[in-house]
């Protein structure tokens, strides 16, 4: 059972394919909060046992580095509540000085939100891509350390008619070809997005064909809470005026 934490209130990166853009930057989270998202769940749902953890909720955990490599070394510590490295992830939006600073702090797993194939069709969806583009940013995930067996993870959302053509898969293959990377394929959530939409589920599955036949690992991941618009790009909370 996995559990998503938060490392901020809302998010200043910007991406189109996220509402949590649209409430802003509040707050960053101390790491004794980030970690208090992990124990509020033991707490009131102690059968619940959580086994992974991603920093994946709101915010961009790079953005919040120190509080975000605290938290991971409270989480990690035997003393603590134990987690293993290998069963904690973080996920960036492309903060390059970020993935090489974390390397260089803690062992953590790796996710990157990539999500389009040329420098003009990212930046369209994900600001961060002007200042550090495809090609720099993936230099950072092939120099990331991994043991011999792991895997960077890659999330893709498709778009339709943006960003899932079979052309943008068999690119996909291309630029990820010298990377140890499998592939995280995502439907965008529409919902509150009025100028993008979600691509029908058979050109998810034709995606994911062609990937897979060029040996390029890839899971078609199933959104949860999306009647409560708390699933991927979902958060956007209509209490965090005041935090």
């Amino acid at each position: 059972m996995t559990r998503c934490v938060s490392t901020q209130v809302g998010c200043a990166m910007g991406c189109r394919i996220c509402r949590t853009a649209a409430i802003g930057f509040r707050r960053n989270l101390r790491a004794g909060e980030i970690v208090s998202q992990l124990l509020v769940v033991r707490r009131h749902v102690p059968d619940a046992r959580i086994t992974n953890l991603v920093f994946m909720g709101m915010g961009e955990p790079l953005a919040n580095l120190v509080n975000t490599v605290n938290a991971i070394r409270v989480l990690t510590h035997p003393n603590g509540p134990g987690i293993s490295w290998r069963r904690l992830t973080v996920s960036t939006s492309g903060l390059v000085p970020g993935i090489r600073e974390l390397a260089r702090r803690v062992r953590a797993k790796l996710a990157v939100s990539l999500n389009a194939v040329t420098d003009e069709q990212r930046s369209a969806i994900m600001p961060v891509n002007d200042r550090y583009p495809i090609a720099e940013l993936l230099q950072a995930v092939r120099d990331y350390p991994l043991p011999r067996r792991d895997r960077v993870a890659i999330e893709y959302v498709l778009i339709r008619g943006f960003n899932d053509s079979d052309a943008d898969a068999r690119q996909l293959v291309r630029i990820l070809n010298p990377i140890r990377a499998k592939v995280n394929l995502i439907a965008l959530n529409d919902q509150g997005l009025p100028d993008l939409r979600a691509p029908e589920p058979e050109r998810v599955l034709r995606f994911q064909e062609i990937l897979m036949s060029r040996s390029l690992i890839t899971i078609i991941r199933r959104s949860r809470g999306r009647d409560i618009l708390a699933a991927c790009g979902q958060l956007a909370g209509k209490g965090t005026s005041g935090l």
